[in-house]
């Protein structure tokens, strides 16, 4: 009989807690949506939750341009800005989401401090609106036939930004090693690329502005939080 090993490798890596604290509320959101859309809570009235859910969450570009305007700030309407990334408009979207910033975070979570990777998804996600409504205010062309801005909801903008932090470690480490730095950027181009290829089949909108900026702004935080801070950045850039 063999005996049984004292220490025992988990067959999945355990993730990080920051982690899990970003997806959960995404994973209890949607289950709750879908428990209500079957008709198991909420009664008649759940098959609605959703799209109430979405009304008051989703990030509507021209009510950040009232709020610039008028120099009001109303707290719900300031909650869209962090709270549209964390409904979908169905379960595939979540799902998609959530694998995403489950593999993206754990990665990075073995180079960057448990509150970086927070910082990095949520002012992703920030972020990404504000340059997203600065583009459309700007791009008339970008916006829907009516003239409106489409309203974004979903986590996949701080998901780029983890895309552009998993972007950065690459670029870094292929620096060091004397590699093609344009390398790391191989798997935001592939995104995007996917997301062309799907757009002209199937249509889309806008959105992929919202998502690259939030690409951009995951790169660019990771400047910052990166473990030693700019100064270590900048005596590698040095050593180069």
């Amino acid at each position: 009989m063999s005996e049984r090993p004292e220490h025992m490798e988990p067959p999945l890596n355990p993730l990080p807690p920051v982690v899990w604290a970003l997806v959960l509320p995404m994973i209890v959101i949607e289950a709750v949506l879908q428990l209500a859309g079957a008709g198991l809570i909420g009664g008649r009235d759940g098959v609605g939750w959703r799209l109430m859910v979405l009304e008051r969450m989703a990030f509507v570009p021209e009510q950040l341009v009232w709020m610039w305007q008028t120099r009001q700030v109303p707290l719900n309407d300031l909650a869209r800005l962090v709270g549209y990334a964390f409904v979908h408009v169905s379960l595939s979207h979540a799902a998609f989401v959530v694998v995403f910033v489950m593999a993206l975070g754990k990665f990075i979570s073995d180079v960057f401090r448990p509150w970086a990777v927070a910082v990095l998804f949520l002012g992703s996600a920030i972020g990404a609106m504000l340059i997203y409504t600065i583009v459309l205010s700007f791009a008339p062309a970008l916006r829907l036939e009516t003239g409106q801005m489409l309203p974004i909801v979903g986590g996949y903008p701080g998901a780029f930004g983890l895309i552009g932090a998993f972007t950065f470690v690459l670029w870094l480490r292929l620096g060091q090693s004397g590699g093609s730095t344009w390398r790391a950027f191989s798997l935001i181009g592939f995104m995007m690329a996917v997301r062309l290829v799907f757009g002209v089949l199937f249509g889309g909108g806008p959105d992929w502005v919202a998502d690259l900026a939030g690409f951009a702004m995951g790169f660019g935080l990771a400047f910052v939080v990166v473990p030693g801070g700019p100064a270590r950045l900048l005596a590698h850039l040095r050593q180069r």
